[in-house]
């Protein structure tokens, strides 16, 4: 029997749009962090799919098809998820942002030199940089209670040293400063309920 036609929607991805094969859409998303792209059984549905954000896309699928887990009383599964981990603290840093739903990776950022608190603080400012640039409306959740308070005051109060060592990371603590104070969002900051729900989907999974 001739396996069913399948067409696929590459909403981010060295080529975005519509192909006809798995092999042109894995072309378009092969080493490309954060790529976006679903099968469709049919050319029409593809089509009506790409003229819409690939969240939406989702979001329409989870509630036609999600089943209520009582253990994710609360979750909000149409949503980004953060976290950051150090090895040491300080020591090497890094962060990702992650689909709630699933825990597909959206974004990853590493550094030599960090600490904790200044990967959360980055993934949040990260996450509401990246929901604002693709016109996105679902929420964050973070698990850091330092993080989202530096967010709020625009601020990362870090005692970290600046050294060359530290240099790259604090340029970029400089920008997600300064694009806080110069942007607006629309994107709620929620708090990840660690003792209800466990570990954040975005968790790095090092903690014994």
């Amino acid at each position: 029997m001739a396996k069913k036609k399948k067409y696929y929607v590459v909403w981010e991805g060295t080529e975005t749009g519509i192909f006809d094969s798995w092999d042109k859409c894995q072309k378009n998303i092969k080493g490309v962090k954060g790529a976006k792209y679903k099968a469709f059984d049919s050319e029409a549905e593809a089509r009506a799919a790409f003229q819409k954000n690939y969240w939406q896309v989702v979001g329409q699928q989870k509630t036609e098809t999600a089943k209520p887990l009582s253990a994710n009383a609360g979750i909000i599964l149409d949503s980004l998820a953060v976290d950051a981990a150090c090895s040491g603290n300080p020591g090497v840093m890094e962060y990702q942002g992650v689909r709630t739903s699933d825990k597909f990776q959206i974004f990853h950022k590493k550094f030599p030199v960090g600490t904790n608190n200044i990967g959360e603080f980055l993934a949040i400012v990260h996450g509401l940089a990246y929901m604002k640039k693709h016109g996105f409306t679902q929420p964050i959740y973070s698990d850091s209670v330092n993080g989202m308070a530096w967010v709020r005051q625009k601020k990362c109060k870090t005692k970290l040293p600046r050294t060359p060592e530290t240099e790259e990371l604090f340029q970029y603590i400089e920008r997600a400063e300064n694009w806080l104070k110069t942007n607006t969002w629309d994107t709620q900051i929620l708090k990840w309920d660690t003792d209800n729900w466990g570990e954040i989907p975005a968790d790095f999974n090092r903690k014994h």
